[in-house]
């Protein structure tokens, strides 16, 4: 879910070749529920194998991964740990809406209503710890390390990319600007052409590059204050409050400076906004990871995919050849663009 900062924000659109050369620690979670939403049957059912196992992540994995490597990009894969216990609301909340998607799914369906049934299964996506075990298989495969967070992928993942061990952040969500990321990429992996749900038109995804020092740079605030501003719009472990967007609370950080005067100064309560505060500019991480990156395991990959889950060959040896002919990634960073 994360938190919408997109009206103080103003992303640099590239290209994936610009991405060539460089680390990319991707949130692993975020990423496989886009593949679980999106690639889906016409009538919203996941892709699944021959015993009905659900594999739209596994296809998804395969087929966005090879094109990031062919383009020289070195990505780095880090997995959710436990939860913190003030996300347990978004949690719930999250799995009811997966509920009630779920009921409206079967109602689409019986009306014959093949374009809603499929937007209301793309809200019903969940990721099992079986998907979990063999997404991460499939990850050590193709030879990509894979870093577990203790708690939020996206903390661990932001942390990384603040010390400089990677270039930058993969993320949909801009959380990763609240727990210190320098440098956030969105629509890495599903960037192109794409079809607005429940709409007959399609719309272009570019990448874009947000940079956390020019967005404070710009508004003349420090990182503090921004995530001052996070917790009074609300985030995934606090309601907010509510009338209060990115902009409002802008303008209530600019004349009090801090969330404690802004509370005094109009009322407003906020439980546990100093818990918060500290989940986002001290996160919990982990230094327990290696980033070194080995020979795929090509046979073990076609196995897997073709007599384990019965792809067909020829899809997936199109996959394996972008694999093979990945282009040799240098660490050197260009200035002008971190």
């Amino acid at each position: 879910m994360g938190i919408n900062l997109r009206t103080l924000l103003e992303p640099e659109t590239i290209t994936l070749e610009e991405l060539s050369g460089k680390i990319i620690a991707l949130d692993a979670y975020n990423m496989i529920y886009q593949f679980l939403a999106s690639i889906r049957m016409k009538d919203g059912r996941p892709l699944t194998d021959d015993n009905e196992n659900v594999v739209s992540h596994l296809m998804g994995l395969l087929s966005r991964t090879s094109n990031l490597l062919k383009t020289g990009i070195k990505p780095v894969f880090v997995f959710d740990g436990v939860p913190h216990p003030l996300k347990e609301s978004t949690i719930t909340y999250r799995i009811m809406r997966k509920k009630e998607a779920m009921e409206e799914w079967k109602k689409a369906l019986s009306a014959g209503d093949m374009e809603r049934a499929r937007s209301k299964a793309q809200q019903t996506s969940h990721f099992t710890h079986e998907m979990v075990r063999e997404t991460k298989h499939v990850i050590e495969l193709m030879g990509i390390p894979l870093v577990q967070a203790p708690s939020d992928g996206e903390a661990q993942a932001s942390l990384m990319t603040a010390k400089g061990e990677v270039d930058a952040t993969g993320s949909q969500d801009f959380d990763s600007l609240l727990f210190g990321s320098t440098t956030l990429i969105r629509n890495i992996t599903m960037s192109g052409r794409r079809k607005m749900p429940g709409k007959h038109h399609y719309k272009t995804v570019n990448i874009e590059k947000i940079r956390l020092p020019e967005l404070l740079k710009t508004h003349e605030i420090t990182h503090e204050q921004l995530v001052d501003m996070a917790i009074l719009i609300g985030t995934d472990f606090n309601e907010g409050i509510k009338g209060i967007g990115p902009k409002k609370s802008l303008k209530l950080i600019k004349k009090h400076g801090k969330l404690e005067e802004i509370m005094v100064e109009t009322g407003y309560e906020i439980e546990h906004f100093q818990e918060i505060r500290n989940i986002f500019l001290n996160p919990m991480a982990s230094d327990d990871y290696e980033l070194i990156w080995k020979k795929p395991q090509i046979e073990r990959l076609v196995e897997l995919y073709v007599e384990g889950h019965q792809f067909k060959e020829s899809t997936i040896k199109k996959y394996i050849e972008k694999i093979e002919a990945s282009k040799p990634a240098h660490r050197q960073i260009r200035l002008d663009f971190f």
